[in-house]
């Protein structure tokens, strides 16, 4: 249920709708206010490849356009250096996009529209400069993601494949029947009906033409990589180009949707064969109630050489004597803590070499030495580098109140590759020294913004919780902020529910665009947030009314102390589990708050229990279905303080917003809050997207969520 923002993959598209989206310094505001249809013209960056020389760079930038209601994804290439000027080598239109120079030249593949017209994408390749564009894929059903080989002679190819393992496939003469029969579970998932999987195909490639695509997953009905977030990062090439690991989840229907158990297998282009690195031969999954916690069930007993939770995007160390790949221990939590995990191929042993970290590994790369990986990691609300040695020595590169997201290594191996934002600045590329961690910025793609428009001040604040702990919150101040005088105050609800309240960047939930319109803004890192060790993970399973309340409760209370906030003005607003404790302090509030806003939030905790699609997420968090009672003939707590069951003291304005193709959380969530507000005599608005999934991704879309959003806090708050 995370609200982690993902790059959207362009679509096929009319290219007279998307000419001329592009760069802009002809700011929609010509004031120094920073308002969502300023934030709406920033370019995003994408991935970003140096040339195997490192004296080229080539990267992706989306823009998009609010009158268009469009975007395009265009490609650049540069100097890798901070007073480089990009060259756009985009000639078409249309969105060209996932650049990546071809192993051992200096030649750019990237995906487009196919050349007959059809709106397939396929890959591409042309010169440095730009000239020289040729197709070179000509599949059927268009490639969604692609990975050359080491020695640039073969591919994989991401595509989707049909298959009927929840769906069965209509009548032939019912060809026009928009009916769906669904026999198992998994029959939706995200947004889509799962009617196909994407499958990886190995391919030749005779630097002109891709041919020859065997699936690697022919005849199953499993996805590789993993919906609805896992792309090409999620398969790897061995050093020789031998042998391909990917990452599966071998499982369907109802397995599928209590499990998230998905495995490495490792795949050998010349005999055919796969075989499971997470799995002993033989190995046969244990049966298990499919209406209850996974926790102590025998599927997710500690067994040796057994690994039992996410393991996913696996790397082979440069001498191809081990593969890395990042791993989850326990079955049916999505939030449990990611450890790097280290598989020799002598021995078949796999070791854990970020045991000393307390909290989760994200992206990582291998370095030269074949001894030391680098990973990026939260901690304390912020994500640096880091680095550990195969013994699991853990060493920090980084110490910036950012996020920094690990892109690779430098060829020379002195200095790391990576993406950094801040709840400030929107992504940009920055070259880091390994030895002292010390920056360099090399693309400046929203620079005019920054030098245009008035920021507010990001403030770190530690907050004692009512068990006296203490709590990370950071406070974001309006522009120009002025102590003398009284500000309306917005408490920030984190989603996930075990997402990191980090110096993260949103195109929708952007503090700078709140602050802006006169908001101070409070974001704690409540429990159940990662960063602050296992304890504090994992306190809010289950208890999902409890401390975690409790701890947004001392955030608003404690700010509100402050000369420069207004107590009598305050709101409370957030999405997805964000959502769900707007809902549920909506009956708890004890009249401190007079706004709130939910969006694609839990509001029946039990109705949510049988809507929703990855049954692993509520058996894991509520413990099991809501029929079940204990000795006592209660519901487990989840369930008896649903947010649905404190309407009776609901007394404060409302404002729920719902993607209707958000099969994560239905929208039937926020069509039952806006009825019982209504029904009890409570101003409030529902803001429904037909088109839209648990995000809002279509800009126009994300226009009116931003004026409907302030309309409704100003109306109330101002």
């Amino acid at each position: 249920m995370s609200l982690s923002l993902v790059a959207c993959t362009p679509s096929a598209e009319n290219t007279s709708d998307t000419a001329g989206i592009g760069r802009t310094t002809e700011f929609a505001d010509s004031s120094h206010q920073f308002t969502p249809e300023v934030m709406w013209q920033m370019g995003r960056i994408g991935g970003y490849h140096l040339s195997p020389e490192a004296q080229k760079s080539v990267y992706g930038v989306t823009y998009y356009s609010v009158e268009k209601n469009r975007s395009r994804s265009v490609i650049y290439a540069s100097t890798p250096s901070a007073d480089s000027e990009p060259a756009l080598l985009t000639s078409s239109s249309a969105s060209e996009y996932a650049p990546s120079f071809l192993p051992g030249t200096d030649k750019i593949v990237f995906l487009a529209p196919e050349e007959n017209g059809s709106g397939a994408m396929q890959i591409w390749s042309m010169n440095a400069d730009g000239t020289g564009r040729k197709q070179v894929s000509f599949e059927a059903e268009g490639v969604d993601d692609y990975l050359f080989s080491p020695c640039g002679n073969k591919v994989i190819l991401i595509k989707g494949v049909a298959h009927e393992a929840s769906i069965q496939k209509n009548d032939e003469d019912l060809a026009l029947s928009t009916g769906i029969v669904a026999n198992d579970l998994m029959y939706k998932h995200w947004d889509h009906y799962t009617k196909s999987a994407p499958h990886p195909f190995v391919a030749d490639f005779d630097g002109n033409k891709v041919s020859g695509a065997k699936d690697l997953l022919e005849g199953e009905p499993y996805e590789s990589p993993m919906l609805p977030f896992g792309g090409a990062e999620q398969l790897a090439w061995s050093p020789d180009g031998k042998q391909i690991a990917y990452t599966c989840r071998k499982l369907s229907g109802i397995d599928y949707a209590i499990s998230t158990d998905s495995d490495i297998f490792l795949y050998d282009i010349e005999s055919g064969e796969t075989k499971n690195l997470c799995k002993p031969e033989g190995y046969v999954r244990p049966a298990c109630d499919p209406t209850r916690s996974l926790k102590n069930q025998a599927v997710n007993q500690f067994q040796e050489d057994v690994n039992a939770g996410y393991d996913q995007n696996p790397q082979f160390s440069p001498d191809g004597k081990y593969i890395a790949w990042s791993s989850m221990e326990r079955d049916g939590y999505e939030s449990d803590r990611t450890r790097l995990c280290i598989y020799e191929f002598a021995t078949g042993k796999k070791t854990y070499v970020s045991e000393s970290f307390e909290s989760g590994v994200n992206e990582f790369a291998w370095a030269s030495d074949n001894n030391t990986l680098y990973f990026s990691g939260v901690w304390h609300g912020k994500t640096n580098l880091y680095a550990t040695t195969l013994s699991g020595e853990v060493r920090q590169i980084t110490d910036e109140v950012a996020d920094y997201v690990l892109l690779g290594v430098h060829p020379q191996g002195d200095k790391l590759l990576a993406k950094r934002h801040s709840m400030s600045r929107a992504d940009e590329v920055f070259f880091v020294n390994i030895a002292d961690g010390k920056t360099e910025q090399i693309t400046r793609e929203n620079e005019p913004f920054y030098a245009h428009f008035q920021f507010g001040e990001v403030r770190e604040r530690w907050i004692k919780t009512t068990d006296n702990k203490d709590m990370l919150a950071w406070v974001i101040l309006p522009p120009n902020f002025d102590e003398t005088k009284k500000y309306p105050t917005l408490l920030f609800c984190e989603g996930g529910p075990q997402s990191p309240v980090s110096q993260f960047w949103s195109f929708r939930w952007n503090f700078q665009v709140m602050a802006s319109q006169g908001y101070v803004v409070i974001a704690p890192n409540r429990r159940g947030l990662p960063g602050f060790g296992m304890e504090w993970l994992e306190q809010i399973s289950g208890d999902y009314s409890g401390q975690c309340m409790k701890d947004y409760l001392s955030a608003i209370d404690d700010i509100a102390k402050e000369p420069w906030v207004d107590a009598d003005r305050l709101g409370a607003v957030g999405a997805s589990f964000g959502g769900y404790s707007v809902y549920w302090l909506a009956g708890n509030h004890e009249k401190r708050f007079k706004a709130f806003i939910a969006h694609d939030g839990i509001f029946n905790t039990q109705q949510q229990y049988v809507e929703t699609e990855e049954m692993w997420f509520p058996n894991w968090d509520m413990g099991q279905a809501p029929w079940y009672k204990d000795a006592q003939g209660k519901r487990a707590k989840v369930f008896e303080t649903s947010p649905h069951l404190y309407v009776d003291r609901w007394d404060t304005p409302i404002l729920c917003i719902h993607g209707q193709k958000d099969f994560r959380i239905e929208y039937t969530q926020a069509e039952s809050a806006f009825t019982a507000a209504r029904t009890r005599g409570i101003p409030a608005q529902l803001l429904l997207f037909p088109d839209e999934n648990h995000w809002v991704l279509k800009p126009q879309n994300g226009i009116l969520w931003q004026r409907t959003f302030f309309r409704w806090l100003d109306k109330w708050l101002k």
